[in-house]
């Protein structure tokens, strides 16, 4: 355990440069007793940290020192493997120093770990795009990484929802990829961020210049936060139904395994038959008739009477059509 989080400690000092012990105790979760104790180890058996007082101070490794990658375990090697994304890398323009990097790592390992994580890349594949749907054609995404990186702001012509063409000067802050989707969260030179689609950009030109980031700005932060509101809006109105026995896993794959699984943990008992009475959120009433018309006769709509009514004339039409 403590070898463990020496390595830690380590490779925190490598990679950050200087830290407090605060901050140290802070990322290892541990106390700053224990900070202080690690770092006499880690002095003791060799390694070059040492310690500036003062309100600037903590501790830091010595200018060109480096420690070798020989301290990973075969799972840690393997997770490094199975972690690998191939063809967003590629797409970002990075393909190249990605298997370079990969190539490198394989070397550097030991033995037993280097077999350990070919096997898993053998044995395991990530293919990011959802069933029946392809990958986003992004021309400009190796363009707009760049300027993520080099924080340079972009003069974008941008495709809105409803085909709506306009013009945006952006500073952008990082890139998301989601269910197969590139995903750019920038803001307006002095606005907040918000998030375009990649393959919505029509067309891109890199400014002159550089942007400094908002103090404090975290991409992941702001992804959940972003999504969790997203739900939220997406959601807005409800649908009362009841379900036959045995068909939740039907009304979840139909409406959502979170939706669904959230309404029938907050359902009553079912009735003698085993119906249970559910309320679950919906985007609008009609993309919800169009959900709840899948589930055959194993749903009844009860409320709200629109719905209702929407999905009687919808069985009206189809008793028509089929007659």
């Amino acid at each position: 355990m403590r070898a463990s989080r020496l390595l830690s400690l380590l490779l925190l000092l490598q990679t950050r440069g200087r830290m407090t012990a605060s901050e140290i105790a802070d990322e290892l979760e541990v106390s700053v007793r224990t900070v202080y104790r690690d770092v006499e180890a880690l002095s003791a058996a060799g390694v070059p940290v040492y310690s500036d007082r003062g309100p600037a101070g903590g501790y830091q490794l010595l200018d060109g020192y480096r420690t070798r990658l020989n301290g990973l375990t075969a799972e840690e090697a393997s997770a490094l493997f199975l972690a690998g994304l191939p063809g967003p890398a590629a797409e970002l323009g990075l393909g190249e120093f990605a298997a370079n990097a990969e190539l490198k790592l394989l070397a550097a390992l030991p033995p037993e770990p280097r077999s350990q994580a070919a096997s898993m890349r053998e044995r395991f594949l990530l293919d990011v795009p959802g069933w029946y749907r392809s990958a986003d054609d992004v021309p400009h995404l190796s363009e707009v990484a760049e300027a993520v990186w080099d924080q340079r702001p972009l003069h974008m012509t941008y495709r809105r929802w409803g085909k709506q063409e306009v013009d945006r000067v952006i500073h952008p802050y990082g890139l998301v990829l989601k269910g197969g989707s590139w995903y750019l969260v920038a803001a307006p030179p002095g606005g907040s961020p918000r998030t375009y689609r990649v393959a919505r950009i029509l067309t891109l030109e890199t400014m002159p210049g550089r942007f400094a980031r908002p103090e404090g700005f975290e991409l992941a932060t702001f992804w959940r936060e972003y999504a969790r509101e997203f739900r939220e809006r997406m959601y807005t109105a409800e649908a009362v139904i009841k379900l036959a026995p045995g068909r939740g896993d039907l009304l979840a794959y139909t409406m959502g395994a979170d939706v669904v699984g959230a309404a029938l943990a907050a359902a009553e008992e079912p009735d003698p038959e085993g119906w249970l009475t559910l309320t679950v959120p919906v985007e609008s009433l009609t993309h919800a008739r169009w959900l709840l018309l899948r589930m055959g006769a194993d749903v009844e709509v009860l409320g709200p009477p629109e719905l209702r009514t929407l999905m009687s004339e919808a069985v009206t039409d189809l008793a028509k059509l089929y007659g």
